[in-house]
């Protein structure tokens, strides 16, 4: 609103390329970012995009300059997870860990104190602190049986810290719990259960010559089919957080970095 007209249409424009494209195309998402930058680098909605298309594409010195700038411009901290998530990009887990101690994160809505926790569990793994990352993950909204829009990558990162930590009984219950909880299949939960359950698929092509995926199952001596789990195992759910890795990024937002 800030804008003549004309220009305003223009950067609206770049604005709905990048938002459509990030996920899909993150470079050209960049593209897209940097011609809104240079139309309107003062204002606000311009310079989020731009860190967030600089952190898809794991330029987080730059993101973490947009982010800062936004942060100044708006006067919020709801950017402070993919901030932190950009310290670890950058190989800082500790100042990343130091963030999440800071009093901005107070200030933060459930769902970005959510994901500044999965930020500084990453943080701990990135120091090959596992036992640690496993604890600060452990929360009231890991442990609640409602399922919110950050459940799965919350429950996610824990089963994947269960695993890493050799505690795999655990790891196969929460990844389990993930599936439950991630309906939109954004997490490969229900394939990380398959692997621990000994699940393989294997390519075979059909008539028509499309390639399918199926399941590889074992059999016994007297040629009977084994008893396996499901490849994509039970309907169970999980908690977030793009880990800040755009913390909002990674995060907040895989950055679950991690």
């Amino acid at each position: 609103m800030s804008l003549p007209k004309t220009l305003a249409e223009d950067v609206a424009k770049n604005l709905v390329m990048v938002a459509r494209l990030i996920d899909e195309d993150p470079d050209e998402a960049y593209e897209y970012s940097r011609i809104a930058l240079r139309l309107a680098s003062r204002v606000a909605a311009v310079r989020e995009a731009a860190g967030f298309a600089a952190y898809a594409t794991q330029k987080y010195t730059e993101a973490l300059a947009e982010f800062r700038a936004t942060k100044r411009m708006t006067g919020t901290v709801d950017l402070w997870p993919v901030m932190a998530d950009c310290e670890r990009g950058l190989g800082r887990p500790e100042r990343a860990m130091a963030m999440a101690g800071e009093p901005e994160v107070q200030k933060l809505d459930k769902a970005g104190q959510v994901e500044m926790r999965l930020v500084a569990a990453g943080a701990r793994r990135d120091m090959g602190q596992i036992d640690a990352a496993i604890v600060t993950l452990q929360s009231p909204e890991l442990a609640s049986n409602s399922v919110q829009p950050w459940t799965a990558r919350l429950r996610y990162a824990y089963a994947d810290a269960l695993l890493a930590a050799g505690r795999e009984d655990e790891a196969r219950e929460w990844f389990a719990k993930t599936i439950e909880s991630d309906k939109d299949g954004s997490t490969d939960a229900s394939d990380r259960l398959a692997e621990l359950e000994g699940v393989e698929f294997v390519d075979v092509e059909d008539e028509s010559g499309e390639d399918v995926s199926v399941e590889d199952e074992s059999a016994d001596e007297s040629g009977d089919e084994s008893d396996g789990p499901l490849a994509d195992g039970p309907d169970l759910h999980a908690g977030d957080d793009r880990a800040d890795r755009d913390s909002t990024d990674r995060d907040s937002t895989d950055r679950d970095r991690d």
